[in-house]
């Protein structure tokens, strides 16, 4: 979910992270999947040095840097790179987990007085939503804040983790009247869902659709291949173009996390690959070639 938003003289970084599911279906991330992520990581770090504002939108590992990162996700020590006079907009963190708490302590030892709280808040072009479900009311994973950047004429709304599970952040997004919306799809892949719910992360992507110029949904949503089909599903209801990220990018849809299994099968990962890349003795420069052949 991380984005990078443009405005006269501002740049814009929200969710600063990035991170491979660890585990999927017992497999750890395939190369050629650790490949896109370097250069995700890369593109994340270079935006962060030319940074005017930075948002955290809640303290999961793939949204924010992370003291002890694994090599699939985004070090900490790369704030260092970043200008002293960059403003940090956070969520709160009061009333999250343990560990989503430690994440924003460690945060706030690199960054000190320059990260303010901005749940609520605006300042210039940039507003801030109250605390909003990630995903269900009541969810054990916590809450999130949302983003609005409205300049030129125009709304950009960065709805983090909101699943389109409920109304409340729905509710917010319209009220904010944007032209352009980017959140998170539901998690299909959790059997934990009930048809009732998905109905309404349904109906709730009609909405949007029916109320903006462009509509991007990802990540939760793009984690199995279930939610690509859900996806161009809502376009033909909704009756005009719903984008994921890759889309609104002019990228091929990869689906490398949903395809890990796949991957395994069609590029063999050499015995003890991921030990031998953690200690720095292999590098991903075989597989950055072969996941073209995925586009």
């Amino acid at each position: 979910m991380c984005c990078l938003v443009q405005t006269g003289e501002q740049r814009i970084i929200i969710d600063p992270g990035v991170a491979l599911g660890y585990m999927r279906q017992g497999l750890l991330p395939h190369p050629a999947q650790v490949a896109v992520g370097i250069d995700v990581r890369q593109a994340i770090i270079e935006a962060l040095v030319t940074a005017t504002d930075v948002v955290f939108s809640h303290f999961h590992g793939d949204h924010v840097p992370l003291r002890e990162a694994n090599p699939y996700q985004l070090s900490l020590q790369h704030m260092a790179a970043v200008p002293e006079d960059v403003h940090y907009w956070s969520a709160s963190w009061k009333d999250q987990s343990t560990k989503m708490q430690q994440r924003a302590l460690d945060l706030a030892v690199v960054l000190g007085n320059r990260m303010k709280i901005a749940e609520g808040c605006s300042a210039g072009v940039l507003s801030f939503s109250p605390a909003l479900p990630h995903g269900l009311l009541q969810s054990r994973t916590g809450t999130v804040m949302m983003t609005r950047v409205r300049a030129d004429g125009q709304v950009f709304v960065h709805g983090s983790d909101i699943q389109l599970l409920g109304d409340q952040a729905v509710d917010t997004i319209l009220q904010w009247q944007p032209n352009t919306v980017f959140i998170s799809g539901p998690p299909l892949y959790r059997q934990s869902l009930s048809a009732a719910v998905l109905q309404q992360a349904w109906k709730n992507g009609l909405l949007l659709a029916e109320n903006v110029e462009t509509l991007i949904i990802d990540h939760h949503l793009l984690r199995s291949k279930q939610g690509l089909s859900w996806l161009d599903e809502l376009c033909r209801s909704a009756g005009k173009k719903i984008l994921c990220a890759a889309d609104f990018m002019h990228r091929p849809r990869l689906m490398l996390e949903a395809r890990r299994t796949e991957l395994y099968r069609q590029m063999e990962v050499p015995e003890n690959w991921h030990q031998k890349y953690e200690q720095g003795k292999v590098s991903v420069n075989e597989f950055a070639i072969k996941h073209e052949m995925f586009s």
